[in-house]
């Protein structure tokens, strides 16, 4: 036998093999190892962004009691969500995500419905992840900016802040990929740092500190009147949004996958230590600010409109501030741009599968930059419009924040509960759950049912044009698309993820709708 015989397979060489009996060709650059997997999914979900964000909803929704324990709460279902997508994601490790693991789990026949409606609803959830993120740096930009200046923010001028850092975004996913990996430990590092720093900043430099009866037990209805009208229960489980969509996003590590070694247990891995680590970094932080509030209400009005820049104002002054507010902008931004790499990924991969209009145009990668640029930019473009109707709603914020967690964790749902329904199909991946299995399973798609039902409720009272929560509309926008496509025309020719490599030696360019009919042979 030759030494060339006897040479081992590379670890890359593995998950190229693994790619290829899916049914794909490796077109990603495949450099990331279990750090910048854990990366990605640990920079989206951003403790950092989320919570900051919306800590004036927290503080108005039920108070620093809903927030402590809604965090605690939501944590522990989230990481039982996570455990069970692992699993999945370690028997079909490839840049589809949710929407391939639903049609990999499906009946044959029902695979390419299950795929298209998980697939949509997947978009959804990565399209307004990325509003809601972005929108959230241009608005504590929009706040850095009022600092020793008389600039006042108006929504105009956020929007235009808002569109500059999603084409920045857009810019450095263009043609940085091949830095991405860099700035990718650099933001973990980021992250990490900056809240640790910020966290004893404010503590150490705090006149007083909040009681822990204050923290732990002070119930707030801000909303209007809801606790009154309904009960504190509706109060306090409208109030757990906060917590739900900071640790969202975590599913980007698996839309990675297609560029991780070991892709099959780095992408379980990274999905849960990205969960696990935000669910601790998180309690840290929330229960950091909110020791610091000085003066409650003073906090809640502040004329900043960020309650965490109120904070920092009060406990290390205006120059203490500004530095703390580029560390919380910075994570934000690193934030909305692993936001937008995500998307792309899941983008160009529902192309490629013929999933998205405009299919055979968006299923590129770009042979130099190593990116699919047109699903970066129509990721980017989606986001933007789904940010415009701030200009008109006081609430619009919050419900792209639900419309971000109900889209994703739908999306989620599908494919673990097809793994349940179809079990005895079900080949474990290297990473499995064994006997809690089920259990795991069963509880995550409880959960995701729950918060999905609770997150179009309205939030606040009285219910009009202005505090509507639209994510009921986005919601249904969705849904009629989806399934009044699917019966109209999609029906007749997307037949799910494809298998690319057998259709190409056969002459069939899976980007063409009117072809599909051909690949049922495949």
């Amino acid at each position: 036998m030759s030494n060339e015989e006897k040479k081992p397979i590379s670890t890359t060489e593995k998950d190229e093999a693994e790619l290829a009996k899916m049914g794909y060709k490796q077109e990603l650059q495949r450099e990331l190892g279990l750090m910048q997997n854990f990366g990605v999914s640990f920079s989206i979900i951003s403790v950092i962004t989320g919570i900051p964000s919306l800590f004036l909803y927290g503080l108005n929704t039920g108070g620093p009691s809903v927030m402590v324990y809604g965090w605690i709460v939501v944590s522990f279902f989230t990481l039982l969500v996570g455990m069970a997508m692992a699993e999945v994601c370690s028997a079909h490790p490839t840049s589809g995500g949710p929407y391939f693991w639903a049609a990999m789990l499906s009946k044959p026949k029902d695979a390419p419905l299950t795929s298209w409606i998980t697939g949509w609803f997947n978009l959804l959830g990565q399209v307004a992840v990325t509003t809601g993120i972005s929108f959230a740096c241009a608005s504590f930009i929009s706040t850095l900016s009022t600092f020793r200046t008389g600039f006042v923010p108006t929504a105009n001028t956020q929007i235009g802040v808002y569109a500059a850092v999603l084409f920045s975004q857009g810019m450095i996913n263009t043609f940085g990929v091949r830095v991405l990996h860099y700035l990718n430990n650099v933001s973990v590092w980021w992250h990490a740092i900056g809240t640790f720093s910020l966290v004893v900043a404010i503590l150490a430099k705090a006149p007083t500190h909040q009681s822990g009866r204050f923290v732990f037990q002070t119930f707030i209805d801000g909303t209007g009147g809801w606790a009154e009208r309904a009960s504190p229960a509706y109060v306090a489980v409208t109030g757990i949004l906060m917590a739900q969509y900071t640790l969202t996003g975590f599913d980007a590590s698996a839309h990675m996958t297609e560029e991780t070694t070991n892709a099959a247990m780095s992408g379980s891995i990274g999905i849960i230590m990205a969960i696990g680590v935000s669910a601790l970094l998180g309690l840290y932080l929330l229960l950091g600010l909110l020791f610091s509030i000085q003066n409650l209400d003073n906090t809640i009005n502040t004329a900043t409109g960020e309650p965490v820049a109120q904070i920092f104002l009060d406990c290390v002054g205006e120059d203490g501030a500004i530095v703390l507010m580029i560390i919380v902008i910075g994570a934000m931004f690193f934030c909305g741009t692993f936001s937008v790499t995500s998307n792309s990924r899941m983008m160009y991969a529902f192309a490629r599968d013929g999933g998205l209009p405009g299919s055979k145009f968006f299923a590129y990668v770009n042979t130099k930059w190593k990116s699919p640029i047109r699903t970066v930019w129509l990721a980017c473009t989606l986001s933007f419009i789904l940010g415009l109707p701030s200009l008109g709603s006081t609430v619009a914020f919050s419900a792209a924040t639900s419309i971000a967690t109900i889209g994703l964790y739908i999306s989620y749902a599908i494919p673990i509960a097809l793994r349940v329904i179809y079990h005895a199909d079900f080949v474990r991946g290297p990473f499995h759950l064994g006997k809690f299995s089920f259990p795991i399973a069963i509880t995550a798609v409880t959960w995701i049912a729950f918060i999905s039902i609770v997150f179009i409720l309205p939030q606040e009272n009285p219910v009009d044009s202005q505090t509507l929560n639209y994510a009921i509309v986005a919601v249904g926008i969705v849904i009629i698309y989806s399934v009044g496509y699917w019966l109209i025309s999609a029906r007749k020719w997307f037949a799910g993820p494809v298998k690319q490599i057998a259709a190409e030696e056969m002459g069939i360019n899976v980007m063409e709708p009117g072809l599909m009919e051909k690949l049922a042979d495949v």
